[in-house]
Protein backbone atom coordinates (compact mmCIF):
# COMPACT_ATOMS: atom_id res chain seq x y z
CA UNK A 1 0.00 0.00 0.00
CA UNK A 2 1.10 3.70 -0.97
CA UNK A 3 1.28 5.87 1.90
CA UNK A 4 2.76 9.00 -1.16
CA UNK A 5 -0.29 11.52 -1.85
CA UNK A 6 -1.94 11.65 -4.96
CA UNK A 7 -1.89 15.31 -6.39
CA UNK A 8 -5.07 16.84 -7.86
CA UNK A 9 -4.58 19.10 -10.77
CA UNK A 10 -7.57 21.81 -11.56
CA UNK A 11 -7.87 23.11 -15.22
CA UNK A 12 -10.68 25.22 -16.93
CA UNK A 13 -11.65 23.07 -19.68
CA UNK A 14 -14.73 24.47 -22.09
CA UNK A 15 -15.85 26.54 -19.13
CA UNK A 16 -15.35 24.41 -16.68
CA UNK A 17 -13.74 23.65 -13.95
CA UNK A 18 -11.91 19.76 -14.99
CA UNK A 19 -9.92 18.14 -12.24
CA UNK A 20 -7.30 15.58 -12.78
CA UNK A 21 -5.99 13.19 -10.28
CA UNK A 22 -2.85 11.77 -10.67
CA UNK A 23 0.27 9.65 -8.75
CA UNK A 24 3.30 11.25 -8.44
CA UNK A 25 4.73 7.94 -8.54
CA UNK A 26 4.49 7.22 -12.04
CA UNK A 27 2.43 10.50 -13.62
CA UNK A 28 -0.30 8.49 -14.50
CA UNK A 29 -3.99 9.83 -14.23
CA UNK A 30 -6.08 7.88 -11.88
CA UNK A 31 -9.51 9.46 -11.82
CA UNK A 32 -10.53 12.42 -13.98
CA UNK A 33 -13.85 14.58 -14.54
CA UNK A 34 -15.63 18.09 -14.11
CA UNK A 35 -17.08 19.75 -11.28
CA UNK A 36 -21.14 20.20 -11.42
CA UNK A 37 -23.52 22.36 -9.72
CA UNK A 38 -24.05 19.31 -7.10
CA UNK A 39 -20.27 18.36 -6.56
CA UNK A 40 -18.45 22.14 -7.46
CA UNK A 41 -15.14 20.23 -5.93
CA UNK A 42 -15.27 16.85 -7.11
CA UNK A 43 -16.00 15.46 -4.50
CA UNK A 44 -17.31 12.52 -6.28
CA UNK A 45 -13.90 11.57 -8.17
CA UNK A 46 -11.92 10.94 -4.96
CA UNK A 47 -14.97 8.70 -3.22
CA UNK A 48 -15.27 6.70 -6.82
CA UNK A 49 -11.64 6.30 -6.73
CA UNK A 50 -11.58 5.24 -3.13
CA UNK A 51 -14.45 2.74 -3.38
CA UNK A 52 -12.56 1.15 -6.58
CA UNK A 53 -8.80 1.15 -5.70
CA UNK A 54 -8.97 1.95 -1.52
CA UNK A 55 -5.04 1.53 -1.79
CA UNK A 56 -4.43 4.29 -4.33
CA UNK A 57 -6.01 7.01 -1.98
CA UNK A 58 -4.48 5.71 1.20
CA UNK A 59 -1.83 8.75 1.17
CA UNK A 60 -4.90 10.74 0.44
CA UNK A 61 -5.05 13.93 -1.99
CA UNK A 62 -3.15 17.26 -2.30
CA UNK A 63 -3.63 20.05 -4.43
CA UNK A 64 -1.34 20.61 -7.08
CA UNK A 65 -0.23 24.45 -7.64
CA UNK A 66 2.53 23.72 -10.29
CA UNK A 67 1.12 24.41 -13.76
CA UNK A 68 4.67 23.45 -15.55
CA UNK A 69 3.64 20.29 -14.68
CA UNK A 70 2.56 17.75 -17.71
CA UNK A 71 -0.79 16.89 -16.83
CA UNK A 72 -2.01 20.56 -16.46
CA UNK A 73 0.05 21.41 -19.47
CA UNK A 74 -2.05 19.09 -21.81
CA UNK A 75 -5.30 19.73 -20.17
CA UNK A 76 -4.82 23.59 -21.01
CA UNK A 77 -3.37 22.62 -24.71
CA UNK A 78 -6.37 20.83 -25.04
CA UNK A 79 -8.62 23.76 -23.71
CA UNK A 80 -6.90 26.04 -26.10
CA UNK A 81 -7.50 24.01 -29.19
CA UNK A 82 -4.80 21.30 -29.49
CA UNK A 83 -7.51 18.40 -29.08
CA UNK A 84 -4.48 15.62 -28.89
CA UNK A 85 -2.59 16.99 -26.33
CA UNK A 86 -4.54 14.41 -24.03
CA UNK A 87 -3.52 11.60 -26.06
CA UNK A 88 -0.20 11.09 -24.64
CA UNK A 89 -1.27 11.13 -20.77
CA UNK A 90 -0.70 7.85 -18.80
CA UNK A 91 -3.88 6.58 -17.09
CA UNK A 92 -4.60 3.47 -15.02
CA UNK A 93 -7.73 2.80 -14.07
CA UNK A 94 -9.56 -0.52 -11.91
CA UNK A 95 -10.51 -2.89 -15.13
CA UNK A 96 -12.38 -6.10 -15.60
CA UNK A 97 -10.79 -7.55 -19.13
CA UNK A 98 -13.64 -6.28 -21.48
CA UNK A 99 -13.97 -2.69 -19.48
CA UNK A 100 -10.01 -2.16 -20.28
CA UNK A 101 -10.94 -3.60 -23.76
CA UNK A 102 -13.70 -0.71 -23.76
CA UNK A 103 -11.32 1.65 -22.42
CA UNK A 104 -8.57 1.46 -25.04
CA UNK A 105 -11.65 1.55 -27.54
CA UNK A 106 -12.39 4.95 -26.59
CA UNK A 107 -8.63 5.93 -26.50
CA UNK A 108 -8.90 4.90 -30.23
CA UNK A 109 -11.91 7.30 -31.03
CA UNK A 110 -10.11 10.61 -32.49
CA UNK A 111 -11.23 14.26 -31.08
CA UNK A 112 -13.81 15.31 -33.70
CA UNK A 113 -15.52 11.62 -34.25
CA UNK A 114 -18.35 10.33 -32.23
CA UNK A 115 -19.08 6.62 -32.24
CA UNK A 116 -22.48 4.87 -31.40
CA UNK A 117 -22.28 2.65 -28.14
CA UNK A 118 -22.97 -0.34 -31.17
CA UNK A 119 -19.81 0.59 -32.82
CA UNK A 120 -17.93 0.93 -29.45
CA UNK A 121 -18.91 -2.57 -28.68
CA UNK A 122 -17.35 -3.43 -32.13
CA UNK A 123 -14.16 -1.62 -31.63
CA UNK A 124 -13.59 -3.32 -28.53
CA UNK A 125 -13.81 -6.92 -30.06
CA UNK A 126 -17.20 -7.71 -28.89
CA UNK A 127 -20.12 -6.27 -31.06
CA UNK A 128 -22.65 -8.01 -29.42
CA UNK A 129 -22.20 -6.43 -26.07
CA UNK A 130 -23.22 -3.05 -26.29
CA UNK A 131 -24.94 -2.91 -22.97
CA UNK A 132 -21.63 -3.68 -21.48
CA UNK A 133 -19.65 -0.75 -23.73
CA UNK A 134 -22.43 1.52 -22.42
CA UNK A 135 -21.21 0.16 -18.42
CA UNK A 136 -17.73 0.59 -19.17
CA UNK A 137 -18.46 4.07 -20.00
CA UNK A 138 -20.63 4.82 -17.24
CA UNK A 139 -18.24 3.36 -15.09
CA UNK A 140 -15.10 5.26 -16.79
CA UNK A 141 -12.60 6.81 -14.40
CA UNK A 142 -11.04 9.22 -16.55
CA UNK A 143 -13.44 10.84 -18.13
CA UNK A 144 -12.35 13.46 -21.27
CA UNK A 145 -8.92 11.77 -21.22
CA UNK A 146 -10.27 8.23 -21.47
CA UNK A 147 -13.09 10.28 -23.95
CA UNK A 148 -16.37 8.31 -23.45
CA UNK A 149 -17.95 11.73 -23.87
CA UNK A 150 -17.51 10.82 -27.47
CA UNK A 151 -19.85 8.21 -27.55
CA UNK A 152 -23.80 8.97 -28.80
CA UNK A 153 -26.75 7.27 -29.03
CA UNK A 154 -27.82 5.44 -32.76
CA UNK A 155 -30.45 7.74 -33.20
CA UNK A 156 -28.04 10.30 -32.86
CA UNK A 157 -29.02 11.86 -29.61
CA UNK A 158 -26.16 12.79 -26.84
CA UNK A 159 -27.03 10.09 -24.09
CA UNK A 160 -26.04 10.07 -20.82
CA UNK A 161 -22.80 11.97 -19.60
CA UNK A 162 -22.20 11.80 -15.36
CA UNK A 163 -21.03 15.72 -15.74
CA UNK A 164 -24.12 16.28 -17.48
CA UNK A 165 -25.02 16.82 -21.26
CA UNK A 166 -24.62 20.44 -21.62
CA UNK A 167 -20.50 19.36 -20.62
CA UNK A 168 -21.03 16.80 -23.11
CA UNK A 169 -22.43 18.61 -25.56
CA UNK A 170 -19.96 21.49 -25.30
CA UNK A 171 -16.42 19.09 -25.40
CA UNK A 172 -18.02 17.83 -28.93
CA UNK A 173 -18.39 21.13 -30.24
CA UNK A 174 -15.20 22.10 -29.11
CA UNK A 175 -13.98 19.02 -30.78
CA UNK A 176 -16.05 19.78 -34.08
CA UNK A 177 -18.00 16.54 -33.74
CA UNK A 178 -21.27 17.93 -32.48
CA UNK A 179 -23.60 19.97 -34.94
CA UNK A 180 -27.03 19.26 -33.67
CA UNK A 181 -28.68 21.20 -36.95
CA UNK A 182 -27.03 18.48 -39.14
CA UNK A 183 -27.72 15.32 -36.80
CA UNK A 184 -31.39 16.37 -36.37
CA UNK A 185 -31.19 16.58 -40.28
CA UNK A 186 -29.49 13.09 -40.85
CA UNK A 187 -32.19 11.45 -38.29
CA UNK A 188 -35.20 12.79 -39.61
CA UNK A 189 -34.05 11.59 -43.53
CA UNK A 190 -33.76 15.08 -44.79
CA UNK A 191 -30.98 16.10 -46.54
CA UNK A 192 -29.16 19.81 -45.98
CA UNK A 193 -28.81 20.98 -49.79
Amino acid sequence: MTTTPLRRTVVDVVGAPFHAIWSPLDGAVLAAGFATENDPEAHSLAERLGRLDPDAVAGGIVESRDDELPIAQALRAYAAGDLRAIDALAVRQPETPFRGEVWRALRGVAPGEAVTYTELASLAGRPTAVRAAASGCANNLVALIVPCHRIIRRDGGLGGYLFGTEIKERLLQHEGAWQPDLIELATSGSRAE
